[in-house]
């Protein structure tokens, strides 16, 4: 029997449902609507596409965006200045800094330069560190996005072995976090996982990777896993997005389905949830701001 889908596409209609529903009540209780404010230095045509439709997404959100492209000859001390003035911007809740950027500009710096309350891509060393130590401020988009993927198609996580394919500090390294973690109170949705990372130095990669109930496969390499890597009935999330001959390719080849439980499709799977989670984040993002505005009032109110 052919794996059932784990479609993003339509799990994301869901949620963005949910989110828009918040945002209104939100704006009917008299507070301003969540800001998402990108920049995007250059033109890069993939970038290009992923901030428009980010922008299309807080639209339909019910959110404000504010779009800041500049030039590919942008200094590093330009960008800086900029990112300062979004950080003091009130109507700006979240930023996001569009990777890749222009050579001339150290991302490291950049990425530290972004106020922590706003960091919804949670790339910031102190929110980083936060997850890191089970009290996450924001959950890093796309690992948000495929345990939700999971989760709400019913897979249990506690207990389960899930091997994650790839170390990258935008998903492997997150997401393993994510999923060891014990649930608490400040980190409910821990999914309580035994956990086993592979990379490009592990060794025998198919035995680890047949022994995983759930496979998260995030390598960039395009068909990378095969059917005979996968435990029959596992759980597969697909995570790669490769460009070959025009079209976009996973790194699950296509005759996993055969084996696999659950599949994530390419495209349709992971990317529209990493987008969904971006509008969740800057929603919590102006709850928090909300909340910090509040005690800073009262404490010059009792000055």
């Amino acid at each position: 029997m052919p794996a059932q889908k784990l479609d993003g596409q339509q799990l994301a209609k869901t949620i963005r449902a949910e989110i828009a529903a918040a945002v209104a009540e939100r704006v009917r209780n008299g507070q301003p609507p969540p800001g998402l404010a990108t920049v995007l230095v250059g033109d890069n045509a993939a970038s290009q596409v992923y901030v428009r439709n980010k922008h299309k997404a807080c639209q339909a959100a019910g959110m404000r965006s504010f779009e800041n492209v500049l030039p590919s000859i942008t200094t590093q001390g330009q960008l800086l200045d900029l990112i300062a003035k979004l950080n003091a911007d009130p109507a700006v809740h979240g930023m996001l800094v569009q990777q890749p950027l222009p050579k001339q500009i150290d991302a490291g710096a950049v990425i530290r330069a972004i106020s922590p309350l706003k960091d919804v891509d949670c790339f910031h060393p102190e929110n980083v560190g936060l997850l890191a130590a089970g009290h996450p401020r924001f959950l890093p988009c796309t690992p948000y996005g495929i345990v939700q993927l999971l989760v709400r198609n019913g897979i249990e996580l506690a207990g389960k072995h899930v091997v994650v394919l790839g170390r990258s500090n935008i998903v492997g390294k997150p997401l393993a976090l994510m999923l060891m973690q014990k649930p608490s109170r400040d980190n409910p949705g821990a999914a309580d996982a035994t956990v086993t990372v592979v990379h490009s130095r592990s060794r025998d990669i198919s035995s680890l990777t047949r022994q995983a109930e759930v496979l998260i496969a995030a390598v960039g390499r395009p068909r990378f896993v095969t059917a005979d890597m996968v435990q029959p009935g596992a759980a597969v999330v697909d995570v790669g997005t490769t460009l070959v001959e025009g079209k976009v390719v996973g790194d699950v080849d296509p005759a996993v389905a055969n084996v696999a439980g659950w599949l994530s499709p390419v495209p349709g799977g992971v990317g529209p949830m990493t987008i969904t989670m971006l509008l969740h984040n800057t929603l919590e993002a102006a709850k928090m701001q909300q909340t910090v505005e509040s005690r800073q009032s009262a404490v010059s109110s009792r000055q």
